[in-house]
């Protein structure tokens, strides 16, 4: 009988750090500008483990404003009281490259930021001075993660969520890891995390993964890739962000952020890249569309990614996304749909680069 107990005891603790360790695969979006004990994202911090929250100024299902963002003042307290629930520390991420992709507005206090267009007009110590702008206002702010800077080469001047918007450094993929190399290393000086994105390429694309499919397979060019292997090779990449994309060339099948010949194949095994991948935004068209939730989670993981970004801020708000999230794939887990060592794998990559940043929070890994 206390063989029987013991057994079940050790099964049980399994059962517990294998969701702690799904929980650190999520990045979360939440709604308020404040946060206090009976708070939904408190309960997913500090009951389910969760790995990060992202950060918006629009909730986009009731489109209004503000969602997390107000002041200063008011967003360095609610970082600081989200970091001091987390018990193995918290990736608080934003979307801030400048230019149109700017959630640190103006309105709010805060500076103006260039896009990586304008910055780019000046050449190195313009890049560097938003560089070191932004990264300066991030850790004022106590936020440790930008999914930024956007590399996707600018092959397109008229994509709709890239070229147009002026969110590529330009047309030649040197140069584009060139600049993106200065903004990471001014970040990093501030202890920064940097996400370079959209991998494998969204600067070829003719619609807005935000909105729907989109399909790069007859625009989409090898050379696309070059600031990524640069970046990897040179040990400048520690957090990689995926696209929605569908490129046949790459996978005749899946989009990117689904494609196991993308992401294990390409990201991993020829390009050598070993640390965190995370997906765009799920909520988004392309997935939406597409795929029911369930399938698109387990097709991500099982295609090699490490982080789920669930903002939370598409047509529709889910209060519970976490905890479904969470159970769904565990389910996955010991149904065999997934196998356990991905699990493993990315939480160990999740656990090194929160260890290399010092984001250690209450309880050591």
């Amino acid at each position: 009988m206390a063989s029987c107990q013991a057994k079940a005891e050790q099964q049980s603790d399994g059962d517990g750090e294998l969701r702690r360790e799904i929980g650190q695969m999520l990045m979360v979006g939440f709604r308020g500008t404040e946060v206090s004990d009976t708070s939904q994202i408190i309960r997913d911090i500090e009951e389910y483990n969760i790995g990060g929250v992202i950060l918006f100024e629009y909730d986009a299902a009731s489109r209004s404003r503000p969602r997390n963002i107000a002041s200063r003042e008011q967003l360095r307290d609610l970082c600081k009281r989200l970091q001091e629930r987390a018990k193995y520390g918290l990736l608080i991420g934003i979307d801030q490259e400048g230019g149109r992709v700017t959630r640190l507005k103006e309105s709010y206090g805060f500076p103006r930021f260039a896009s990586a267009k304008k910055s780019a007009e000046g050449g190195d110590d313009s890049v560097r001075h938003y560089a070191a702008l932004t990264a300066e206002v991030l850790e004022s702010m106590g936020i440790n993660l930008n999914f930024a800077p956007c590399v996707d080469v600018n092959v397109n001047p008229q994509c709709p969520i890239i070229g147009k918007l002026g969110r590529s450094y330009g047309e030649d993929a040197d140069k584009v890891a060139h600049y993106a190399k200065i903004w990471i290393n001014e970040h990093r000086n501030r202890g920064i995390i940097s996400c370079p994105k959209h991998f494998p390429g969204h600067g070829s694309s003719k619609s807005d993964t935000h909105k729907g499919l989109a399909d790069v397979s007859d625009t989409w060019q090898e050379w696309e890739l070059e600031p990524y292997r640069q970046l990897i090779a040179e040990g400048e990449a520690e957090m990689i962000m995926t696209t929605h994309v569908f490129n046949a060339k790459l996978d005749s099948r899946y989009p990117a952020t689904l494609s196991q010949a993308t992401l294990t194949g390409l990201l991993r095994d020829s390009l050598k890249y070993s640390g965190v991948i995370i997906t765009d935004d799920m909520a988004m068209g392309a997935m939406t569309q597409q795929y029911e939730y369930a399938e698109m989670v387990r097709l991500a993981i099982v295609a090699g990614a490490d982080m789920l970004c669930l903002s939370n801020n598409g047509e529709s708000y889910n209060p519970d996304i976490v905890k479904e999230t969470i159970e769904l794939i565990y389910k996955m887990v010991k149904d065999g749909e997934i196998p356990a060592e991905r699990i493993h794998q990315s939480s160990k990559r999740v656990k090194a680069l929160k260890e290399r940043y010092q984001v250690v929070g209450k309880v050591r890994q």
